[in-house]
């Protein structure tokens, strides 16, 4: 006979679940009962149905991603791993991730996570930014293929043809959908690349729009520092992000119509700018001319005039006298330089050529005595009408 110790047989067991490829990951709904918080962040508790009990912890490191307070009486599934604890020789669920079971749950885990919020101050009035009249670029998160881009398309391109959309393609339902929606605000206040974003999905349950209750997504709203407008669902939907949202849209068409200005409207609110500036333009006109003619009765008025009248014919005679000063200068000096002019024309060389006079020069310099020229220089000579070329004898 084979005898074998406590431990021993408890590690047999502890491997032997370890080894089992189909405890590595399972999905179990339950009843919670016996929960525990623990002072370290653990979470103890009994999962329950009619027939059986499990003993299930959750370790602090996944707890983050709860997106509902856990108590006893709620029906939740649970995702994780059974083992063996090997000291009680005791199996239960390490439990990895949690979710509220039934639409019921999901309510309560919305109102419990609506209310922790609304004391931390996200809805708060105060810290919601203003959406901007004219933006430059809108962006959109939401699913590509879905119906709500196609709406949100049409009408911005309807009402509003001056701005640029930039689309971050989103998941916006099923696991995982939280984080593309926190990813997608998190890029676009990164690049700071839009004025105005709009986040959004059709309708649906509350377990299709669950992504936008995850309380990750409602602290990515607030920390945005770009305004954001929430689309999600039909009008009696309201999820964790409207609340949070600077502006809530009942539908993604209706968040479209509050992103942007209509054209037509801005058309006519010119139009109508325009005529009221006219309008003003022609009273105010009427007025100061209305003002200006009672003024120009009054007695002071009047005798300024008349001595502005007199002051003008004064000016009228000092002007004339300077024109005539000015006439009598100018002929003057035109009378001095013409005979300057003619002095000159009498010193100039080729004036006293035309007269039958020639000058001769030899290598470029003017022969002015014999002395300047040996036989057999080339000698130029210059006449009225040319040039002659000699040899000195």
């Amino acid at each position: 006979m084979s005898v074998i110790t406590v431990s021993q047989l408890n590690n047999y067991i502890k491997r032997y679940f370890d080894n089992n490829v189909h405890l590595q990951k399972v999905w179990i709904k339950g009843e919670i009962s016996n929960f525990k918080k623990h002072y370290t962040g653990h979470l103890y508790l009994t999962l329950k149905d009619e027939n059986s009990v499990l003993k299930a912890i959750m370790f602090k490191g996944s707890t983050s991603t709860l997106k509902f307070n856990p108590d006893n009486g709620m029906k939740v599934i649970a995702c994780g791993k059974v083992a063996v604890f090997e000291r009680d020789g005791q199996y239960q669920l390490y439990i990895e991730s949690m979710i509220p079971d039934g639409v019921g749950e999901l309510h309560i885990a919305y109102e419990q996570l609506k209310e922790k919020l609304e004391k931390e101050g996200l809805f708060a009035t105060s810290h919601k930014k203003e959406i901007p009249k004219y933006p430059a670029r809108i962006g959109v998160i939401t699913s590509p293929t879905g119906a709500a881009i196609r709406d949100i398309l049409n009408v911005l391109k309807r009402r509003y043809t001056l701005c640029d959309i930039i689309i971050y393609p989103a998941q916006v339902q099923g696991v995982g959908a939280g984080d593309t929606i926190v990813k997608g605000i998190e890029t676009f206040n990164k690049l700071n690349s839009v004025d105005v974003i709009i986040a959004g999905r059709g309708g649906g349950s509350i377990e299709d729009l669950w992504a936008f209750n995850e309380e990750k997504v409602a602290y990515a709203i607030y920390n945005s520092k770009i305004p954001i407008i929430s689309a999600v669902g039909h009008e009696t939907d309201f999820t964790i992000a409207d609340f949070v949202a600077d502006l809530r849209a009942p539908t993604p068409s209706a968040g479209a119509e509050l992103a942007v200005p209509s054209t037509d409207e801005i058309s006519q609110n010119l139009l109508k700018t325009k005529v009221r500036l006219i309008s003003l333009l022609k009273n105010f006109t009427v007025l100061k001319k209305s003002q200006l003619n009672s003024l120009l009765k009054r007695p002071v008025l009047s005798d300024y005039k008349s001595a502005l009248n007199g002051k003008k014919q004064h000016l009228d005679d000092i002007s004339n006298s300077l024109i005539e000063i000015y006439k009598k200068i100018t002929s003057d000096k035109k009378t001095h330089l013409l005979k300057q002019m003619s002095k000159l024309e009498a010193l100039n060389p080729i004036s006293v050529i035309k007269r039958g006079f020639s000058y001769a020069q030899v290598n470029g310099k003017v022969v002015k005595s014999v002395n300047d020229v040996k036989s057999g220089d080339k000698i130029k000579i210059t006449v009225t009408d040319g040039e002659i070329t000699a040899i000195a004898d």
